[in-house]
């Protein structure tokens, strides 16, 4: 498995990288992981490091998503290290909350840039390994992408445009033998997220809104993007799969501690 995963460094990229190092050493081959982050962080060293001890090759590479060069850039790379890519994993996002009334044009830019355009550049760079190799995609969308969420700006309408994107891209690549699906989590806890977590009382609320009793931890979603990258989902394309414990079909409209999301 060679795989390149964006917002690597922690959370759901980090969980992902392991578990995809973790299921190739046990079918009896190595991973060869290019693991992209925005910047050097003890997080991306410690990444590397549990990487080299599950046998994988460990790519780090740095690039900020949001720019018209990095996506394109961290894929050539990584193609030229590993001779080809088998999978493509877009989870690189950020959050900037806030009323859109007084929203920025900045802030409305900038996510769209990185929960966006970000997925179709890599996409695009992607293309002709993928192709050669019959690869796979998944971009990590969000259950804001689906259910509107007052208060976080442009949040929600960026992943809900990712969701679409999946759905064209699988059209097109499809038919080139590239399979693009979504993994849109619910309530997770992420470094993006952890504040909100440290209110026990909100904490308690989150997991009582979820049928299962839980809010969902990076590994549950690592899970699912691992099987949409399987040959397990062989015959499954331009499907955006909700992973969120069942909160969707219980929606009550505002999630306690939105507003303490910070921006990122």
């Amino acid at each position: 498995m060679r795989v390149l995963v964006t917002g690597a460094a922690s959370g759901i990229g980090r969980a992902t990288c392991l578990r995809l190092a973790r299921d190739t050493r046990a079918a009896g081959t190595k991973a060869q992981v290019a693991a992209v982050d925005i910047g050097p962080s003890p997080g991306m060293d410690g990444l590397v490091q549990d990487l080299r001890t599950l046998g994988a090759e460990a790519l780090p590479l740095q690039g900020d998503m949001g720019t018209a060069d990095a996506p394109g850039r961290v894929v050539e790379e990584a193609v030229k290290r590993f001779g080809g890519l088998d999978g493509l994993v877009s989870n690189a996002g950020v959050n900037r909350p806030g009323a859109l009334v007084d929203y920025s044009v900045e802030d409305w830019d900038r996510l769209f840039a990185v929960n966006t355009r970000a997925t179709w550049l890599l996409a695009k760079a992607a293309f002709p390994a993928l192709k050669t190799a019959g690869g796979s995609i998944v971009s990590v969308c969000s259950m804001s992408g689906s259910f509107a969420h007052a208060g976080l700006g442009a949040y929600g309408p960026s992943k809900a445009a990712a969701v679409m994107l999946v759905k064209v891209l699988a059209q097109e690549f499809g038919r080139e033998g590239i399979r693009v699906n979504g993994v849109s989590p619910g309530m997770v806890r992420t470094g993006m997220t952890e504040k909100v977590y440290q209110d026990a009382a909100i904490a308690a609320a989150r997991d009582a809104l979820v049928p299962l009793g839980r809010v969902a931890t990076p590994e549950d979603m690592a899970d699912a993007i691992a099987y949409l990258l399987s040959p397990d989902a062989r015959y499954v394309n331009g499907h955006d799969l909700v992973v969120d414990g069942g909160i969707t079909g219980n929606f009550l409209g505002r999630l306690p501690g939105l507003g303490q999301i910070p921006r990122g």
